[in-house]
C-alpha cells in the first residue's frame, strides 16, 4: 500500500470539492480544476478532508494509481487556493526576456527572438530582464511550460550559457585548453 496514498488531504478554506460520475471538481479563488478518477480508486469526501481508497485491495493497477491520485487531488487543492510557479534564469551576455501582451519574447543568441505563446491558464512575468516566472493553477501545465521554455536553449556545460531553472546546478566541463595545460 502506498504511504502517500494513505495520507488524508486537508481541504483548505474557500475550496469546494465535489465528486460526480468518477470526476472530481475542485473550485477555489484562483479557478477550477477537474480530474477523472482511474478505475479501482475511490474518494471519500468528508467535512474538511478527503481520503483516497482502493476499491480492490490486491489489484496491481489500483495500487499503482493510488498514490498518484492522492498527489493529483492534493495538487489541485493547492493550485486553486495558492497557485504554482516555476522560475527560469537566463545566463549569457545579451540574453534577455520580455512580456509582450500575454506572450513571452526571449532573445538567447539566435538570429531572431523566440516567441512563446502561453496555454490557457498560464501567465508569464519577467524580473530583471533575465528571470522568467511561469505561473498558473495546474502544477503539471506549469512544469511542462517551464520545461518547454528551458528546451529552447538548455544550459551548455562549458560556459553555463542558456536557460536554466532558478537554483539549478550546471555540471561544468573543463575545456580543451585547460586539459592541454594539465597534461604536461
Amino acid at each position: 500500500m502506498s504511504k502517500i496514498g494513505a495520507k488524508s488531504i486537508t481541504i483548505k478554506e474557500g475550496v469546494r470539492v465535489s465528486l460526480t460520475d468518477g470526476k472530481i471538481s475542485v473550485e477555489g479563488s484562483k479557478g477550477n480544476l477537474f480530474f477523472s478518477l482511474p478505475k479501482g480508486v475511490g474518494l471519500n469526501i468528508l467535512e474538511d478532508k478527503i481520503e483516497v481508497t482502493q476499491k480492490i485491495k490486491n489489484d496491481k493497477i489500483s495500487r499503482a494509481l493510488f498514490g498518484l491520485t492522492r498527489a493529483m487531488v492534493a495538487n489541485m487543492i493547492t493550485g486553486v487556493s495558492d497557485g504554482f510557479d516555476r522560475r527560469l534564469e537566463l545566463a549569457g551576455v545579451g540574453y534577455r526576456a520580455q512580456v509582450s501582451g500575454n506572450d513571452l519574447i526571449i532573445s538567447v543568441g539566435f538570429s531572431h527572438p523566440v516567441k512563446v505563446v502561453p496555454l490557457e491558464g498560464i501567465k508569464f512575468a519577467v524580473e530583471d530582464n533575465n528571470i522568467i516566472v511561469v505561473s498558473g493553477i495546474d502544477k503539471t501545465l506549469v512544469g511542462n511550460t517551464a520545461a518547454t521554455i528551458r528546451a529552447i536553449k538548455p544550459p551548455e556545460p562549458y560556459k553555463g550559457k542558456g536557460i536554466k531553472y532558478k537554483g539549478e546546478k550546471i555540471r561544468r566541463k573543463v575545456g580543451k585548453a585547460a586539459k592541454a595545460v594539465g597534461a604536461k
